[in-house]
């Protein structure tokens, strides 16, 4: 079809560079043609309109799609305008002939309607070729645009290229009173943030996109606010380190993630001796196919390490991250491999081996319900897991070792935290025993989007047309984002002088039922009407609050802002070691209760 299309123009174009010619000599004579002129006319038209269209050819702008033309396209057909124009003169010059002798003004009139009449055809073209297009879902979204500015701009144009989405823009919201009642594609701004209820309730809106990738967090926070009682569809275009070039593609435009509603800016930390402590060294990253150990290789990958090794026992999660970030890095060595970390017997001759020199430990059980059922299993993957790696780092003189805890670890209730915290005391106690690897741990608050956070949980809840579950209507959490963890991470591992936890200082804690709410309004529904919340109580193990600390005057920050460091306690190595390894003597013959006060003696 695009061929075709081509084909044609080429024909068309032709006899609009003849007409462009007769107009010109038509304006330049006031509408009265001298015949030696009209002669010149009819002997010469049919080469210079045949060597201009060629000119056009040469310049790629039959290859352009005329659907989809857009402003740097009239950049290339002036260039190819001003081109041809430079070959008219040139036959004038070369032939020097009575029968190709025309005035200069018409060769510059020519110019001016040549570049009109094939761009005009274009643009024709592209309203025939678009305007059919019926929508895929029957009936149109009515949209309102918040934001009349340049990515509001994008944003109307990749919907009108994308007419099957079923998507009809209504206007624009600006808070710039200056831009009221202006335009922009023909589309009107019809009002300011304040009077958005005002404005869906009059035009009926379905759909209200949020396209102000610049925006600040809080301004964010505000419209969603306002949309939330009008029930209507959201959706938000990424923020600007999100768009590729400055451009807004229609696949970015995406439903309001509740990532984007913090309740404070994205905490963004920046480190410039991150590459320097990881460029060209072997990087071992421990369960590699989670949430946060896959997050952890796609960015520990950008700083270019001599060999990045995926380790985790799940074959499909690895493989997947695998396949991802040779697509994405080519050249980097990547070496999946499928290993439980219980397993300290083939960890030797992976460390032995592949020599890393920086260990990101994130494999854990993390389930606080499943691991107060199976609290034998807590404790071989989070203990026995972490002394098996930790030890062996020890003893192949890693340079660096970073372990993922969490703020369960803190005064911990559940056999998950437990293990995590006994997990961060070997780091410690390993720490003041030797000098030649350094060891830190990270301490995260629920990690949103993760594989078994609330968040994904809620979604199913909300799809499947609730209720959503909420254990208790005061439970709050601390709550990041994955970037956010790894990032904090990353900053640990560079800045660790040996011991220490790092806490990222994350605001103040969420309610749970507030996060509900929110993404059922977010969903287009109403809370307690459309989609019931459920309170089923506390589970096993788990806490209304949780906390970040065991002592605040323990408590010191970092040249980072954002980053706290808790002070290590002293650690008697030798005696938890050696409670460890009666404990982990018949781990799995011995009782759960038992297990559990066990597990709770050491911490």
């Amino acid at each position: 079809m695009s061929r075709i299309i081509s084909i044609i123009n080429f024909i068309i174009d032709y006899f609009l560079i003849v007409l462009s010619v007769y107009s010109s000599l038509w304006l330049r004579f006031n509408g009265e043609i001298p015949v030696n002129y009209l002669s010149i006319f009819y002997y010469s038209v049919w080469f210079i309109a045949l060597g201009k269209v060629f000119i056009y050819f040469l310049s790629g702008i039959y290859r352009i799609i005329v659907k989809y033309i857009h402003t740097h396209d009239v950049i290339s057909f002036l260039k190819a305008n001003i081109f041809s124009t430079l070959f008219f003169s040139l036959v004038i010059v070369i032939f020097r002939s009575e029968k190709f002798l025309y005035p200069r003004s018409v060769v510059i009139i020519d110019f001016i309607l040549s570049f009109l009449f094939a761009i005009s055809l274009r643009y024709v073209e592209k309203f025939i070729l678009r305007s059919p297009q019926k929508s895929i879902q029957g009936e149109s979204n009515r949209a309102l645009i918040i934001g009349a500015g340049e990515a509001g701009s994008m944003v109307l144009r990749e919907i009108r290229t994308h007419a099957r989405s079923g998507i009809r823009v209504v206007g624009f919201v600006d808070d710039d009173r200056h831009k009221l009642k202006m335009s922009i594609q023909g589309k009107n701004v019809l009002g300011t943030g304040r009077d958005i209820p005002a404005l869906v309730k009059k035009y009926n809106i379905d759909l209200v996109i949020i396209a102000m990738p610049s925006a600040p967090q809080k301004q964010i926070n505000t419209i969603v606010e306002i949309c939330e009682d009008t029930a209507v569809k959201l959706k938000i275009v990424p923020s600007t380190y999100d768009i590729i070039a400055g451009d807004v593609k229609f696949e970015q435009i995406r439903d309001i993630k509740i990532e984007d509603l913090l309740g404070r800016e994205e905490i963004k930390l920046e480190n410039k001796d991150i590459e320097k402590y990881i460029k060209n060294r072997t990087i071992l990253i421990t369960g590699a196919g989670g949430s946060i150990g896959a997050e952890i290789s796609r960015q520990v990958s950008c700083f270019k390490p001599k060999k990045l090794i995926l380790l985790g026992k799940g074959e499909n999660s690895i493989f997947s991250i695998n396949l991802e970030l040779n697509r994405k890095f080519k050249g980097l060595n990547i070496v999946p491999l499928i290993c439980d970390i219980r397993d300290k017997d083939k960890l030797k001759v992976i460390f032995r081996e592949l020599k890393p020199d920086i260990v990101f430990h994130s494999a854990a059980h993390k389930h606080v319900y499943l691991m107060e059922l199976y609290p034998d299993e807590a404790f071989a993957n989070n203990v026995r897991g972490t002394l098996n790696l930790a030890e062996l780092a020890v003893q192949n003189r890693v340079k660096r070792f970073v372990l993922i805890s969490t703020d369960k670890a803190v005064r911990p209730t559940s056999v998950m935290g437990m293990t995590k915290r006994i997990a961060e005391k070997i780091i410690i106690g390993l720490m003041k025993k030797q000098k030649t690897t350094i060891f830190a741990s990270v301490r995260f608050g629920n990690v949103l989007g993760s594989r078994g956070s609330v968040v994904p949980i809620f979604k199913d809840q909300i799809e499947a047309g609730g209720p959503i579950t909420v254990t208790h209507p005061d439970v709050k959490r601390y709550f990041m984002t994955i970037p956010e963890a790894v990032q904090l991470v990353l900053e640990a591992g560079g800045y660790a002088k040996g011991g220490e936890i790092f806490i990222l200082d994350m605001g103040e804690p969420i309610k749970i039922v507030d996060l509900a709410k929110k993404m059922i309004r977010l969903s287009g529904y109403t809370p307690f009407k459309d989609i019931k919340i459920k309170y089923i109580g506390l589970k096993p193990g788990e806490k209304l609050f949780e906390e970040l600390v065991i002592d605040e005057r323990s408590i010191n920050r970092t040249q980072y802002d954002k980053i706290l460091i808790a002070r290590p306690e002293n650690i008697d190595l030798k005696k938890l070691l050696e409670q460890i390894r009666k404990i982990d003597k018949g781990l799995y013959l011995q009782k759960g209760s038992d297990l559990k006060r066990k597990i709770k003696a050491l911490v």
